[in-house]
């Protein structure tokens, strides 16, 4: 085999990556479609504009966020 050829993927590893790829994808989409990713940019988002500033617990985020919807009932309409 010569050097070049031994450094190119084959059809299976050219594959396998795209699977990976793909997976990878598909998770960061349910994790921004589900709302998971809320709290991570809430953080962020206050660290940056105001490092002094207190960020909520994850639990007090997400407890914040249910009031909200809760009281108001045009932002995510719950039935039940």
């Amino acid at each position: 085999m010569s050097g070049e050829a031994a450094h190119r993927p084959g059809r299976l590893g050219v594959l396998a990556h795209r699977l990976r790829a793909g997976a990878r994808w598909i998770g960061w989409y349910v994790r921004e479609v589900s709302g998971e990713t809320a709290y991570e940019k809430y953080a962020a988002h206050l660290r940056r504009h105001d490092p002094d500033a207190e960020v909520m617990t994850r639990r007090q985020f997400e407890r914040s966020r249910m009031d909200a919807r809760e009281a108001d009932p045009r932002d995510g309409f719950r039935c039940c």
